[in-house]
């Protein structure tokens, strides 16, 4: 198999810098640009078998979503594992990339956004408002620095990812499943902190009130934007539903959800 070179290296750092949110949707997020991204590192190892080429697209194509800067950690270490495993790395390679992009997504909006911003920022502002012209060149020499930073990012996520490859070659297959396993249970915390639903539902007997929500908590917590997500993964599994038609009926079934409680009450009001 070929070696990625500098200059291959060099492309995706670059491509990472301008591209990576290039083609954002609210299906794969960040999926297509990290594709595009990738390109120059899986033409070096894959240009010449079309087959191997067609499954590391379909990989990279899938959900992806993190802090710009901290991506080039998780490019370094993709690039080295394809190199020195090929796609056989599938595995931990996704795996990988799901586990990672979350934490690392929370560690580079405080860094890279929050304490960033206001840092520089503030510093630039105050300087500018003294009349000193080199409040002008505070952000830009900021930026380069982040810029070196991403850069350096790169290839220790490079290097990393070479010692994963070859220093664990013989016990690849418990790095596959723990990568798996970190992999999934990022997606499965995702679900409560992304999704909100609570229903309003309440029925009255008497004296008592029965609150549907509390009762869902009480057997299993988030229950229903759990059962939104599989009622999601299903609907994706049939081959007349994409993305936007998901999106429709979940937008229909809240509405019909969020007056579930009105409806209720104008039927038991005709009886």
């Amino acid at each position: 198999m070929a070696k990625l070179t500098k200059q291959d290296i060099n492309k995706v750092y670059f491509r990472n810098l301008f591209t990576l949110q290039f083609g954002w949707n609210y299906e794969k997020m960040q999926g297509l640009g990290y594709a595009y991204v990738i390109m120059p590192a899986l033409k070096r190892l894959y240009g010449d078998d079309p087959d191997k080429m067609k499954k590391a697209l379909k990989m990279h194509l899938a959900y992806f979503n993190t802090t710009p800067a901290m991506s080039h950690l998780i490019t370094g270490a993709d690039m080295a594992l394809e190199e020195e495993i090929g796609i056989e790395s599938e595995e931990v390679v996704m795996g990988i990339k799901t586990g990672l992009m979350g934490p690392f997504a929370g560690v580079g909006d405080t860094l890279f956004i929050a304490i960033y911003r206001a840092i520089v920022f503030s510093i630039a502002a105050y300087i500018a408002l003294e009349g000193n012209p080199v409040g002008l060149l505070v952000p830009l020499i900021a930026c380069a620095g982040v810029l070196w930073v991403r850069y350096k990012f790169t290839t220790v996520g490079y290097n990393s990812g070479r010692k994963l490859a070859t220093g664990f070659a013989d016990k690849i297959a418990p790095i596959t499943e723990a990568a798996s396993i970190l992999g999934l249970t990022v997606v499965g915390a995702l679900i409560p902190s992304v999704i909100k639903y609570n229903t309003d539902l309440q029925f009255t007997f008497n004296e008592v009130t029965f609150t549907l929500q509390e009762m869902l908590d009480k057997i299993l917590p988030c229950m229903l934007p759990l059962g939104i997500v599989m009622l999601s993964y299903w609907l994706l599994g049939k081959k007349k539903i994409d993305s936007t038609k998901l999106i429709f009926i979940l937008i229909g079934l809240g509405m019909i959800l969020g007056n579930l409680q009105s409806m209720l009450t104008f039927v038991a009001g005709l009886f």
